[in-house]
């Protein structure tokens, strides 16, 4: 309101310069990008990504199980089992050497982190696996989809933002120098005819 105010005052003023109605009408368009542009920008972004990650989301819900495991062993190595370990998020829970059952009817036995510490041979827990018993990484859940496409959303809101906001101080800058390169110009000028009869000083 304060820029729009500041532009429909400098429309007559008698003191104003070309430049400063540019630097007005930039401002009440930053304010614009920031007020309007932004948000838009922001939402749309964030729903489109909200609806790929939703569909991304119940994709893996589909393709991904939870099947039960039983510890065989200890695992006498790192990460060196049968079959890689995508699931092991954490170095400080142990690693055991575990068979299961694919929804697919196949057994599997590979290296697995331990449900519990200390692992003890025929403890039973659950792993996630995809239809053949690969192991794989918990399913993305809707909440955590919404929360990430906020985060989209909002990041590129206040990209816009600081992209308004740049680009008004480049604006104020260039303005800034010519009004200086015009006033050495006028001072240039006025120092001809300083002191000189009839010269209006």
């Amino acid at each position: 309101m304060w820029t729009a105010t500041g532009v429909w005052r400098w429309r007559h003023n008698p003191l104003r310069r070309p430049t400063d109605l540019v630097e007005a009408w930039v401002a009440f368009a930053a304010v614009v990008c920031v007020l309007l542009v932004a948000p838009a920008v922001g939402c749309a972004a964030g729903l489109r990504v909200d609806d790929r990650l939703q569909r991304a989301a119940r994709e893996q819900q589909q393709e991904r199980f939870l099947v039960p495991a039983v510890v065989v062993r200890p695992a006498e190595e790192g990460p060196g089992g049968a079959e890689a370990n995508p699931q092991r998020q954490s170095p400080r829970r142990t690693l055991v050497v575990a068979e299961w059952t694919a929804p697919d009817g196949s057994g599997h036995r590979g290296t697995v982190p331990a449900a519990e510490e200390p692992p003890q041979a025929g403890d039973r827990f659950r792993i996630w696996t995809d239809t053949r018993g690969r192991l794989v990484g918990r399913p993305l859940d809707a909440a955590s989809a919404g929360a990430h496409a906020a985060v989209v959303g909002l990041a590129a809101a206040a990209g816009v933002a600081l992209l308004a906001e740049t680009g008004r101080r480049l604006v104020v800058r260039r303005l800034v120098h010519r009004r200086h390169a015009l006033l050495d110009r006028a001072w240039a000028e006025a120092w001809r005819d300083w002191g000189r009869a009839g010269a209006g000083s």
